[in-house]
């Protein structure tokens, strides 16, 4: 039944999202995550504790917001009826944890200014999905941001959970989103989140591993192009994730352009990019994704968007054809 369960929530959440009005009234399950992982970082992430001290504390806060994700969508699983209608509110729950949609919105966004010649609002619109400083970005650089999120957040938001509610239904989607949501929070390379976020980073790595690879492959297969699989595997490998340099580098040769490379995050001051000290802090001195390739523009972000909507017909008519044989 998790096949149908994933094939449906996915059917719904590409249709329908998460409703604006629904958003306004009582938000969103991957907000209420948040707010668990914030209160536990406030309360258990102390800068005067030990080293050790903090990767355990880091430790016990994602087991214990994984475990509790994971239970109330267990209870709720137990509660339902199996029954079509039960199976209908289950889908319905898991759908809240997929991001297909919204992607495409976010990206969009992105797109539309870029091709309109309106630097700016792309600027602004990619602020909403990226970390790097938006304003040290030309078209190429805004391009480029929108394409590598769209890759990334392609197995993150989407080929991901998608796999973990075929495999394991409710409470398996909602472990997964729990997961990557505290990686997303705690899980970076900061003073006050390297040693806390340490479980959080290395468990949203483990869990990744066939998502980044099987959305890599998707992608490939829609694109329809002849894509080396040495120089992709050598650019997945010299990416800074163990996992999101395998669908950004079949982005990048699906659509011939180039990705990744330097950038300047949010907050880093020209004055400190200048000071070798706080470069390593200021500038990710990424290697390029398919080097050889021109840089992209906002119509390749548009190429982009396509490309991505194929992918998820592919696997959603291959989710299908799994679920009917399966259940034949």
């Amino acid at each position: 039944m998790s096949l149908w369960l994933a094939a449906a929530a996915w059917g719904i959440e590409a249709c329908v999202g998460w409703p604006d009005r629904l958003y306004r009234r009582i938000s969103h399950p991957v907000v209420w995550i948040g707010a668990l992982i914030a209160a536990l970082d406030a309360r258990w992430n102390r800068s005067g504790d030990s080293a050790t001290r903090r990767v355990l504390l880091g430790a016990a806060c994602t087991v214990t917001v994984v475990g509790v994700c994971t239970a109330i969508a267990w209870a709720i699983t137990r509660l339902l009826p199996d029954t079509l209608p039960g199976v209908a509110i289950e889908a319905l729950l898991a759908s809240a944890l997929i991001a297909s949609r919204s992607l495409y919105t976010h990206v969009k966004a992105v797109a539309d200014p870029l091709v309109a010649g309106d630097t700016p609002a792309a600027r602004r619109a990619v602020a909403m999905i990226v970390g790097r400083d938006p304003d040290a970005l030309d078209e190429a650089g805004v391009s480029r941001a929108a394409l590598e999120s769209l890759a990334e957040n392609a197995s993150d938001g989407v080929v991901a959970p998608v796999l973990f509610a075929a495999l394991f239904g409710l409470p398996g989607i909602a472990a997964y989103k729990a997961i990557n949501t505290l990686d997303s929070m705690i899980g970076h390379r900061t003073e006050r989140h390297l040693l806390f976020g340490r479980v959080a980073a290395r468990l949203d790595d483990v869990v990744n591993l066939v998502p980044a690879r099987l959305t890599a492959l998707l992608l490939v297969l829609a694109g329809g192009t002849a894509v080396s699989p040495s120089p992709l595997r050598s650019d997945a490998r010299a990416h800074r994730s163990p996992n999101a340099g395998w669908p950004e580098g079949a982005m990048a040769q699906a659509l011939a352009v180039r990705l990744s490379g330097p950038r300047r995050y949010a907050g880093a001051s020209a004055d400190a990019v200048a000071d070798t000290r706080a470069h390593a802090a200021a500038v990710a001195d990424e290697p390029w994704l398919n080097a050889s390739a021109a840089d992209p523009l906002g119509t390749d972000v548009r190429r982009g968007l396509r490309l991505y909507v194929r992918t998820l017909a592919l696997g959603g008519a291959l989710l299908a054809v799994l679920a009917m044989l399966v259940h034949v």
